[in-house]
């Protein structure tokens, strides 16, 4: 068996296991990711049980999973397969607000991404992006989550000096927000959030957070006053989500402009409206592709705001933290074990600083 953090050998096609009950849909998605030839669909799986077998047979690289199966459902699979075997895996919901819930707590127990389900009407923009997105998943790394751990019971509430934090995430973000949130006291330092998702899903996973944890979590609304223990998730849609001061007391903002790196929300957008308060500020970027948040990283970090990083081996896909330590964007990097208790004993930027 292949190690489950082993990326696609470069140069040959990623290996695709298509999993769904529906007949159609196997044959739909056969057609779609044969048209790219990065993709190579090594077979199709009716239920959990022939997935487990054809997955010893096969080793794929990347596997599609329908939420919705007989027997075993998709969930429940996917909780299994990462306890067992970490593997790259892209879930295929359907568009509705059962499946954004759905889609979110897979997301949570591991998946890299989650698509609409393909219906016969695709486009060829459709095709491409679905193609696109199976081929980024197949090289991210997830591995075994460890919730167990809860370091807050170790910080003493003085050495709690974040006045605010930002928060950056794309590709496994989900469960890196998760681990995150979950060693975090329930009076942290207030948060905000700018996690790339669609609008439907994001609604869908502030619900999620503001049911698993201590802390008030709710949508970013313009003006919401940021106290200890309230965390805001950005929620996309038309408008990006800010930081702003009013009366000297920190506030959400929503702030119109295009999508910035292709995103809205954006974390370059959230990061920017910090730079005139940097020195109350802790920024973290995690796990995702791309390098959304680097460079307005790059200037909170010289405006005195205190920057974390996730490491390259806890994170699922190292883009986005990648970015930031080229440009020098970094006080520290750490794993992500590691960052809610560096959140909460934020050290002054000088000390905070690497060489």
């Amino acid at each position: 068996m292949r190690s489950p953090t082993r990326l696609p050998t470069q140069g040959a096609p990623v290996r695709v296991l298509v999993v769904d009950d529906s007949v159609s849909i196997q044959s739909l998605m056969r057609h779609v990711l044969s048209r790219d030839p990065r993709l190579e669909v090594v077979a199709t799986a009716r239920d959990a049980y022939e997935a487990r077998e054809l997955i010893k047979r096969h080793d794929p690289d990347v596997l599609t999973l329908d939420v919705e199966m007989p027997g075993m459902n998709g969930l429940e699979f996917l909780e299994r397969l990462m306890r067992l075997r970490p593997m790259p895996v892209v879930m295929v919901s359907s568009a509705t607000q059962r499946g954004s819930d759905a889609a979110i707590q897979a997301l949570s127990l591991g998946a890299i991404d989650c698509i609409p389900k393909p219906s016969a009407g695709l486009t060829e923009a459709d095709v491409a992006e679905i193609a696109d997105r199976i081929a980024v998943a197949a090289r991210g790394r997830p591995r075994a989550r460890d919730l167990s751990i809860s370091p807050w019971a170790a910080i003493p509430h003085g050495q709690r000096t974040a006045r605010a934090v930002l928060i950056g995430a794309s590709t496994g973000g989900v469960a890196a927000i998760e681990t995150v949130l979950s060693g975090m006291p329930p009076d942290c330092p207030p948060i905000i959030l700018a996690q790339h998702m669609p609008q439907g899903f994001l609604i869908s996973f502030a619900k999620r957070l503001d049911d698993r944890f201590p802390q008030v979590v709710a949508l970013a609304s313009d003006g919401a006053e940021l106290r200890p223990g309230h965390v805001f998730l950005a929620p996309g849609g038309a408008r990006h989500t800010g930081i702003g001061e009013v009366g000297g007391t920190m506030v959400c903002t929503e702030v119109s402009a295009p999508p910035r790196n292709g995103h809205c929300p954006s974390v370059d957008v959230l990061f920017e409206t910090a730079i005139d308060m940097a020195d109350r500020i802790t920024a973290v970027l995690l796990t995702g592709l791309g390098q959304d948040g680097a460079g307005a990283m790059k200037r909170l970090y010289e405006r005195g705001a205190y920057c974390i990083g996730q490491d390259e081996a806890s994170s699922v896909v190292y883009g986005m933290p990648r970015a930031a330590a080229e440009v020098g964007a970094l006080s520290v990097q750490l794993p992500l074990s590691d960052i809610a208790v560096a959140i909460c004993r934020r050290r002054s930027p000088r000390q905070g600083r690497q060489p």
